[in-house]
């Protein structure tokens, strides 16, 4: 079953992201699956913790930013719009360079709330990173 409407492409998401932390982060949407979203993040000085390593924090603006975006291709936009509830993160393995990949997949779409688990890898395809955030569906005022 195809989770996402017909007509939405990369560069309709990638769009959504100009102008914003998304952006600035380096974060881009790759492919879009039957049932899933995937994307990738540059490991490099915009990410980095002091040690040189990927911040923990730069994933979870990756999840996050891949979870809310898969909800808000799920919604009437014209009537909804989609935000973070609750969001964890369990950080797996270090990465030094090169990209992360994401792979956010729905969990739970429901009228008012959206689940989604996103794992992100290493260019190995090894897991660094698995992330759960839980999405509030609100009605457009």
């Amino acid at each position: 079953m195809k989770l996402f409407p017909p007509g939405l492409t990369l560069d309709l998401i990638n769009k959504m992201s100009v102008n914003t932390m998304v952006a600035h982060l380096g974060i881009e949407f790759t492919q879009i699956g039957d049932d899933f979203i995937e994307a990738k993040m540059p490991v490099d000085h915009r990410t980095h913790q002091p040690a040189g390593l990927l911040h923990g924090g730069a994933s979870v603006a990756l999840a996050e930013t891949m979870g809310s975006v898969g909800a808000t291709c799920c919604i009437d936009r014209t009537k909804e719009h989609c935000v973070g509830l609750e969001i964890n993160a369990n950080h797996i393995k270090s990465v030094r360079s090169g990209y992360v990949i994401g792979v956010a997949k729905p969990i739970h779409i429901g009228k008012k709330t959206q689940v989604w688990e996103i794992k992100i890898t290493n260019e190995q395809l090894e897991l660094v990173c698995v992330s759960r955030i839980t999405i509030a569906v609100l009605d457009k005022k």
